[in-house]
């Protein structure tokens, strides 16, 4: 408990290691949460990024495929439309004509030449009968009859429109062929009359569908799958293995969640699990043949591609932090060692030995301290002296009192701004005022100082035009000139800006059209120039007067003009730095005089 008071309330000397603590308190924070934010937006970034590319690529892949079906269905018209095949088919058995058949076996064989995704042709007549033609040993039809096939209704029912069955759901043993197919099925129908003449099956390979999608992966890309409308696996790319069985025993676990997510929409994306491994599903549903299209990422192969740039992150962090460390240890020796110089003079003071220091010249600050020190010491030996500076700090009281009324004066009509568009609805605007006005107080606070450089004042009325143009933006337009070397002469904060609201609620809102400001900042030998000048309504002379020589007294009109005044007739002691030019419904000009090399110190 002693060493904990020793180190937070001790002697000024632990000042050296309390300020590297805090400092290094807050790296250690920071870059914490930093990295913890930095990994977190990386990740679900680079997630967005990979979802919406898997969706772009298994929409290209959707498309490809039903190209593919197109072209079949393309060929199944132009087999049934063979006048061989109708003229065999209306005598209603398929043997009837041995040498009709042959003509369209050749032309079925030939086809299939020419079109090599079409690995079999079956041909069932109304009698039962049947004939297939294939590039391969053909799948054996299981069935007696075709009207036994459980999708016979359906063809039917569809009236010529065609079904994609996977492995003629069940219709057909697979025999020797290895690997999955899918059977088009369609009514084979009389061109003439309509009426059904017999079914038309073309067996297509599975491994036929993966030119749909081989173009479109690079090695080590997206795992890809194409389920029919019961979930089943169609085809997958070589990521999994070729019948696909890893991929259906991850669709399987999580077959309900996915079906759910396949009933709300015809895409999306969707997370699974399976074991300790996560992925995420980008899914494409819909079509004529409700197909599912499926791309699968897993979470390691994002957090790979995202954890470089995170790496790279963090290690900036940690060497900013550890400079920023270091560099504590040397700001706060050159902080304590002007103090302890200090507290030695004034350990002194009470035995009456009233002795001044030397000004340290490390910085500004401790210059002004140690120059307040001597000034303090020179006050007690001279009292004289004393009075005197008693009466400038009352003078600098007041100064600091008119300051203080002009942030209020500007808050007041900014709120009012604010309400205005709030209750317009333009919220957007809103959120736009709330920004410049945070701007405009970071600025006008400026770290408590009330003496400011030109360049900086510019910066505030820029803000506080920005803020009046969001509530009238056609009623005045701005136009700024600065010379450069002026940008650091030293101000009185917060002197342009209520002349400038003067301008805009006295001068060019009561002209009823659109005005214009102009702010000019020019520099000469002695002095800086600025001019604030309205095309407004202007002033007549006696009104001029009035400001000029009248004492206000609470009045509203005018006081940014009025206030202006006094505070560098204070700040200048006393010195003419204001003239006005106006003319009734011609505009006003003011002009602000600022001295080169006045003495600001006391203003910080």
């Amino acid at each position: 408990m002693n060493y904990s008071k020793t180190i937070f309330l001790g002697k000024p000397k632990k000042l050296a290691f309390k300020i590297p603590f805090a400092y290094f308190l807050i790296i250690l924070i920071t870059v914490g949460f930093s990295y913890l934010v930095l990994n977190k937006i990386s990740s679900n970034s680079a997630q967005k990024k990979i979802n919406e590319a898997s969706l772009q690529t298994i929409a290209s892949i959707q498309a490809n495929v039903d190209l593919m079906i197109d072209n079949v269905n393309n060929y199944s018209k132009m087999i049934f439309s063979d006048h061989n095949l109708q003229n065999l088919l209306r005598q209603g058995n398929l043997y009837a004509n041995l040498d009709t058949q042959s003509k369209v076996s050749s032309y079925l064989y030939n086809l299939m030449q020419a079109v090599p995704i079409i690995d079999s042709v079956y041909i069932f007549d109304n009698s039962g009968h049947r004939f297939s033609v294939g590039t391969q040993e053909l799948p054996t039809f299981k069935e007696v009859n075709v009207q036994d096939a459980s999708w016979y209704d359906q063809v039917v029912q569809n009236k010529g429109k065609y079904l994609l069955k996977l492995n003629g759901s069940g219709a057909f043993s697979e025999g020797t062929v290895k690997g999955n197919f899918i059977s088009f099925i369609r009514l084979i129908r009389d061109i003439d009359d309509t009426s059904p003449l017999g079914v038309l099956v073309l067996n297509i390979k599975a491994s036929s569908f993966v030119q749909a999608y081989s173009s479109l992966l690079n090695q080590d890309s997206f795992h890809i799958a194409i389920l029919d409308e019961n979930n089943q696996t169609i085809i997958a790319n070589p990521a999994f293995d070729q019948n696909g069985t890893g991929l259906q025993q991850l669709i399987t676990s999580n077959k309900e969640k996915l079906q759910e997510k396949f009933d709300q929409s015809g895409s999306g994306f969707q997370t699974l699990n399976a074991g300790s491994q996560k992925y995420t599903v980008s899914y494409l549903s819909g079509g004529a043949y409700n197909w599912r299209f499926i791309s699968i990422n897993s979470y390691e192969t994002i957090d790979s591609r995202n954890k470089s740039l995170v790496l790279l992150a963090l290690i900036l962090l940690v060497i900013n932090g550890t400079v920023f460390f270091v560099s504590s240890f040397i700001i706060s020796r050159s902080i304590i060692k002007p103090i302890h110089k200090l507290l030695r003079a004034m350990y002194k003071a009470p035995s009456g030995n009233f002795r001044k220091v030397n000004v340290e010249l490390n910085s500004y600050e401790f210059e002004q301290l140690y120059r307040g020190y001597n000034q303090m010491i020179e006050q007690i030996e001279q009292m004289l002296k004393r009075i005197i500076e008693e009466q400038n700090t009352l003078r600098k009281a007041e100064l600091t009192t008119l300051q203080a009324q002009i942030k209020p004066h500007f808050l007041y009509n900014t709120l009012d701004s604010i309400t205005s568009l709030a209750l317009s609805g333009l919220n957007d605007q809103v959120c736009e005022l709330i920004e410049a006005l945070g701007s405009y107080y970071r600025l006008s606070v400026n770290k408590g100082r009330e003496v400011i450089t030109v360049g900086e004042e510019i910066e505030i009325v820029r803000n506080y035009l920005i803020i009046q143009k969001t509530r009238y933006q056609d009623v005045f337009d701005v136009q700024f000139e600065m010379d450069e070397e002026c940008r650091q002469t030293p101000i009185p904060k917060l002197v342009m800006q209520p002349l400038v609201e003067n301008s805009l609620y006295h001068g060019i809102r009561p002209k009823g059209s659109p005005g214009k400001i102009e702010i000019s900042v020019k520099g000469t030998n002695e002095n800086v120039v600025i001019t604030i000048a309205d095309d407004g309504v202007g002033m007549s002379g006696e009104e001029i007067e009035e400001i000029l020589n009248t004492e206000r007294k609470g009045q509203n009109k005018s006081f940014g003009l009025w206030g202006t005044m006094e505070r560098l007739r204070i700040f200048y002691e006393d010195k003419d730095c204001v003239q006005i030019e106006s003319e009734p419904l011609k505009g006003t000009r003011i002009t602000l005089i600022i001295p080169n090399g006045a003495d600001l110190g006391w203003g910080n």
